[in-house]
């Protein structure tokens, strides 16, 4: 299956319009946003878990990064309410499940196959820090290294703002919204900008609160469309 797998396009998705797809596993489905594999596949995609549903037991041989949108997310390494990011580097394993239910963007085959750092952060815990160099912007690190750079943006009502996206970006609607070349981009929205591009962005009047990925396409061939 291939699902937005050309990397020099611009992309937007709306969660809300897209249908739900029942996983292999009852009471897990999936959004997709963007896709190259089947079952086992490099992929982005908004999961549901209905309340006492669970996934099998598995290694993330190519990584698993994501953030609880709603609900509490639970494996055996403990319990994972919304705002929680995790990355679970390639090697790692878990056996996914959720008693409540939740909902969480996650994103699959997209490590450095080298990677071996764990990420555990409650984004509720953290104060949003003003970017000194942009107007109306406030940030939360969640994770940088040498291929990308990973946080939550808080904007200010109507702030314009600019993002840098020379090695591509993807932004996902956390709350509220924003315009950007003539889209609306509402509560679970999806934008990903191919290298070179750029964003030019107007938070709604009620602010917006958005997770950006940048930098880490121009690590994707084209020509295969695999990490490099």
């Amino acid at each position: 299956m291939e699902l937005n797998a050309d990397f020099a396009k611009r992309v937007v998705m709306h969660g809300d319009e897209i249908d739900w797809i029942d996983s292999p596993i009852p009471g897990i489905a999936r959004r997709m946003l963007d896709r190259i594999g089947d079952e086992v596949a490099r992929a982005t995609t908004i999961v549901r878990y209905d309340p006492q549903s669970s996934f099998s037991p598995h290694v993330h041989t190519g990584g698993e990064e994501f953030i609880v949108l709603d609900g509490v997310f639970q494996d055996e390494h403990g319990d994972f309410p919304v705002g929680s990011y995790i990355r679970n580097p390639p090697q790692s394993q878990h056996t996914p499940s959720s008693k409540p239910g939740c909902t969480i963007l996650v994103k699959l085959w997209q490590f450095d196959p080298d990677d071996r750092t764990q990420v555990n952060i409650d984004t509720t815990d953290h104060q949003p820090v003003p970017d000194a160099t942009r107007e109306g912007v406030s940030v939360i690190p969640l994770f940088k290294d040498a291929r990308e750079t990973v946080r939550i943006e808080q904007w200010e009502a109507g702030a314009d703002v600019e993002i840098d996206t020379d090695g591509g970006a993807e932004i996902f609607v956390l709350d509220g919204g924003f315009t950007e070349q003539g889209d609306h981009l509402r509560h679970h929205s999806w934008l990903r900008i191919p290298i070179g591009g750029s964003v030019s962005a107007k938070a709604n009047d009620d602010g917006t609160r958005v997770w950006i990925k940048s930098g880490h396409l121009r690590y994707i061939d084209p020509s295969s469309t695999a990490l490099v």
